[in-house]
């Protein structure tokens, strides 16, 4: 009887160790969002580079927080510029908030702007901008009826500065009538219209009824 051979020996791989075993690769960690700014410094920082009022309620929704903290967080930035006498305040005029430069500083602050130039309306051009203010909408013949001369010319130039518009036609005469507009308000640091002061205390004892009513 044979014996059979031996089984031929395989070159068969040893099974790895297990600490040699590769570990997958991980995955990279999510780049982590910035820690933003509290409210308080967006709210300013907004404000620093607006150049028309902003309202509570597009801050409220650029900076996704409820409006009443917005609007509660802008009044206490307020009242703290002022206890702190800083050069500038925070005001609401004409349906927003925005930065203006204090009261008292307007000298030193018009030396700067203006560098000596002349910066300011005209005479005529107030007497004008007084009169389209307090009898809005108003025609430029009753303007220039109120004023005693025609006031065509500084009507544009008031139109271009952007301190008055158009506001539809007498139904009427068909003329056009003028108003003013936010940017008015604004420059003027009103809320709106209803802030304007009593007119009748500074008007002549002599003007005629018809110019005097409604004011």
């Amino acid at each position: 009887m044979t014996d059979d051979p031996a089984p031929e020996a395989t070159d068969a791989p040893a099974a790895p160790d297990a600490a040699e075993v590769p570990r997958p690769a991980e995955a990279p960690d999510a780049a982590e969002t910035p820690e933003l700014p509290g409210l308080r410094a967006s709210i300013e920082a907004i404000l620093l580079v607006v150049d028309e009022p902003v309202t509570e309620m597009t801050l409220a929704q650029l900076l996704e927080r409820p409006r009443g903290e917005v609007a509660g967080t802008l009044r206490e930035l307020a009242v703290e510029y002022t206890e702190q006498g800083r050069g500038f305040d925070l005001r609401e005029v004409a349906g927003g908030w925005r930065f203006y430069t204090r009261d008292v500083c307007a000298p030193v602050v018009e030396r700067f702007v203006t560098d000596g130039q002349q910066a300011r309306l005209t005479q005529a051009a107030l007497e004008t901008l007084a009169v389209v203010a307090y009898r809005q909408p108003v025609s430029r013949a009753r303007v220039s009826a109120i004023r005693g001369v025609n006031s065509d010319g500084v009507i544009r130039t008031l139109t271009l500065r952007g301190l008055i518009e158009t506001a539809g036609q007498d139904p009427e005469s068909q003329a056009h009538l003028y108003r003013t507009t936010g940017y008015f308000l604004e420059r003027l640091g009103l809320r709106d219209l209803d802030e304007l002061p009593e007119l009748a205390p500074y008007l002549p004892d002599d003007l005629p009824d018809e110019i005097v009513e409604d004011t």
